[in-house]
């Protein structure tokens, strides 16, 4: 499939999707919507891998959030074994979360450190993008970007999903060769309509999430695939640019990013 739009990061494997994924698919066919079905530990990642259809536009990244870095040791062998199925584009979901962890003690939080710092070794070992979730831990998740990437250099790459953090955070993440993907919030919040304006299209991917945060106008219901097409236009309107060439300029963004 040729797509139109390209859904960086969703979780169709999960609870949201139980009674009529194929229906889902059938929609994101019919839009000529490709996506990236992600993980966030081994069974969630090994259901991502079972999703997989290259010809459909279906990909999946593997790894373990950092939020289930004290429920899940981190298997290097289960994940690199997956990570060399066909179709598998990143690891991760990986990072560090100091939102919903506030209550952690400093040796959980290095436990997410370490457990992130595994996944950017594999992914430089295998050549694959890092699916990376950070969430009121930039500075961390940045200073050991910047560490690895002195030691790795190019070979060291990815993208910054859900972002939501400044325009300055953003760049810093620019100037290692990470992209940012902006999720359905765009479309009711203009907290991050600087960071979207700011920064070169050509590091920009767009995202939903799903089932989580749909955009305008299905906030409130489950979100899906096809719906990234809102998220688009959006970034559209509020860098004031043409659709049809930031929607364009998007899908190859993705292609480049996740080698597809």
């Amino acid at each position: 499939m040729i797509p139109k739009y390209f859904d960086t990061h969703s979780h169709l494997q999960f609870f949201g999707f139980d009674e009529d994924l194929a229906e889902v698919l059938g929609r994101m066919k019919e839009e000529s919507v490709s996506t990236v079905v992600v993980g966030t530990d081994k069974e969630s990642s090994q259901k991502a891998c079972d999703m997989i259809s290259v010809k459909d536009g279906i990909f999946a990244a593997v790894g373990l959030h950092p939020n289930d870095a004290l429920k899940e040791e981190f298997s290097t062998s289960f994940y690199k074994t997956l990570a060399q199925k066909e179709g598998v584009v990143a690891i991760g979901e990986c990072g560090i979360d100091l939102f919903r962890t506030k209550e952690w003690s400093e040796k959980e939080l290095e436990k997410q450190k370490e457990v992130f710092m595994q996944h950017v070794e594999l992914g430089v070992e295998l050549g694959k993008s890092l699916m990376i979730h950070c969430r009121d831990a930039h500075t961390e998740t940045t200073a050991i970007l910047q560490e690895k990437k002195k030691i790795y250099g190019e070979k060291l790459f990815g993208n910054i999903h859900f972002f939501t953090g400044s325009l300055a955070e953003a760049n810093a993440y620019v100037e290692l060769g990470f992209t940012i993907s902006f999720p359905g919030v765009i479309t009711f919040t203009s907290d991050y309509d600087d960071v979207v304006r700011g920064l070169p299209l050509e590091s920009i991917l767009s995202e939903t999430d799903c089932p989580f945060a749909a955009p305008v106008p299905y906030r409130g219901r489950r979100n899906e695939p096809i719906y990234v097409k809102e998220v688009v236009k959006k970034i559209a309107e509020i860098r004031g640019e043409d659709f049809e060439k930031v929607r364009e300029v998007l899908v190859a963004n993705a292609k480049r990013v996740f080698s597809v």
